[in-house]
């Protein structure tokens, strides 16, 4: 930290470009940022001040735009360190000030507008009274604070970090399957868009979601945590995998029901087969040994681009056991409906197949065994997952009345689409995990070769 600091031409602390390098949700790692200031918004006065940047970062390959807030403030925090001193005020990052979800949250429930950022309230949501505030650890691409309030249930406010011009799909989604009165996603209180320069669009305007605030639910456990649990122990988790196959069947049916659906056409099955193509290339060029299952993957691949396709409809996008909850006194519920990071905002907010989250999730279950083995030194506990992924389907059969078991071809291309995709992201990150999706995918291949 500086102790003198100045700002250089768009406004920003001399310290910020390096404390941003060391943040979690922060994409160029290992590259020196180059951030400049593109828009943003600022409310407070001379004791307080919170101050919204919409910065863009040019020290990467790929030019990424962030949402940085922070305060100023004339007298300094107790135990908060400051990003930076400027002319005697203290910087801080704004979602671990007190004072800035009091004043996020106002703006929405008033649908209040501030520069280019605007507040959209839920209907039916009532007054809400921040009293104390944390922010929630652990998470990589964006900022959660948990909100005490008064009188009230507890409201988690979601701070999207990385910017991309479109609806973000948490917020339309969970906000559409809410409104619709199911309790299998958690309420929504409302969210705050903003707008930015664009030299790429049309009218020079990119326009997308800033944060969003719903319901936060106490005591609530994380389904792979427990699922976890259950298959070191060897616990059966029939029931709960069933119940959560049955869930998600009904999260599909309401979105189906509340928001646009249509026939696939050629041209797109033809680009979602050209996207597995892509990332099995991809994947042989990170594990080489994976090209010996080059034919009989594009076998598979191939035979779903044959198979009976169903209706194209809004899915999750991003499905695994770490976007489930267990409510007390509710059961499964499912959260953060981003889709995949890797994806443009444009393409998560796009009709998909139903069939890509049930893949996602069967794979999560064999995550979840495969992980087991990797860390207790044992054996991978095979038919706990068997089970596990068996009665997922069988919920999910119940749940929507549709036999997913007929559409195996297409099912078998996606859990391998989504196997190959973390065979790269392991090759990467993880090699000591890599058989995991290795194995999913010999296993699945040999299946194809057995027909």
């Amino acid at each position: 930290m500086s102790a003198h600091a100045g700002t250089d031409e768009f406004g920003l602390p001399d310290a910020l470009a390096t404390w941003v390098a060391k943040q979690r949700w922060y994409a160029g790692k290992g590259s020196e940022p180059r951030l400049e200031r593109i828009g943003g918004w600022s409310i407070g006065d001379e004791t307080v001040r919170i101050t919204t940047h919409y910065i863009l970062d040019r020290g990467v390959t790929s030019i990424r735009l962030y949402q940085v807030p922070l305060t100023e403030r004339t007298v300094p925090l107790d135990d908060i360190k400051a990003i930076d001193i400027v002319d005697g005020r203290y910087i801080y990052d704004a979602p671990h000030d007190p004072a800035y979800a009091p004043a996020l949250l106002g703006l929405i429930l008033t649908e209040g507008t501030v520069e280019d950022a605007r507040g959209h309230r839920q209907p039916g949501t009532p007054p809400l009274v921040v009293t104390n505030s944390a922010v929630l650890r652990g998470e990589q691409s964006n900022t959660s604070i948990i909100c005490e309030v008064d009188g009230g249930a507890p409201v988690i406010i979601k701070v999207f970090r990385a910017l991309h011009h479109g609806n973000n799909p948490d917020v339309v989604l969970q906000s559409a399957i809410a409104a619709a009165g199911s309790p299998l996603v958690p309420t929504s209180v409302g969210y705050l868009s903003g707008e930015w320069r664009d030299s790429g669009r049309p009218d020079q305007i990119a326009r997308g979601h800033l944060a969003f605030a719903q319901e936060f639910i106490p005591g609530a456990k994380d389904a792979w945590r427990l699922a976890l649990s259950s298959a070191l122990t060897g616990t059966d988790f029939s029931v709960e995998a069933r119940a959560l196959g049955e869930a998600t069947s009904q999260v599909h049916a309401t979105l189906a029901a509340v928001l646009p659906t249509r026939q696939p056409t050629a041209a797109d099955i033809d680009e979602i087969i050209a996207g597995m193509r892509g990332r099995l290339d991809l994947a042989i060029e990170e594990v080489p040994s994976l090209a010996e299952y080059r034919l009989l993957i594009e076998s598979v691949f191939e035979g779903a681009r044959d198979a009976p396709w169903p209706a194209l409809q809004r899915i999750h996008g991003d499905f695994h056991l770490g976007q489930v909850l267990e409510a007390p006194g509710r059961g499964w519920v499912l959260v953060d409906f981003e889709g995949e990071p890797l994806r443009a905002m444009t393409e998560r907010s796009e009709p998909d197949v139903t069939l890509r989250d049930v893949a996602g999730m069967l794979r999560s279950f064999d995550y979840a065994a495969g992980s087991v083995a990797l860390t207790s030194g044992g054996e991978t506990p095979a038919e706990w997952a068997s089970a596990a992924r068996h009665s997922f389907i069988d919920g999910y059969i119940a749940g929507s009345g549709k036999n997913v078991r007929d559409h195996r071809e297409l099912l078998d291309a996606f859990e391998i689409d989504k196997a190959l995709y973390e065979a790269v992201y392991e090759a990467r990150n993880r090699p000591d995990w890599i058989e995991i999706p290795v194995a999913a995918i010999r296993r699945l291949a040999e299946r194809r070769a057995r027909l």
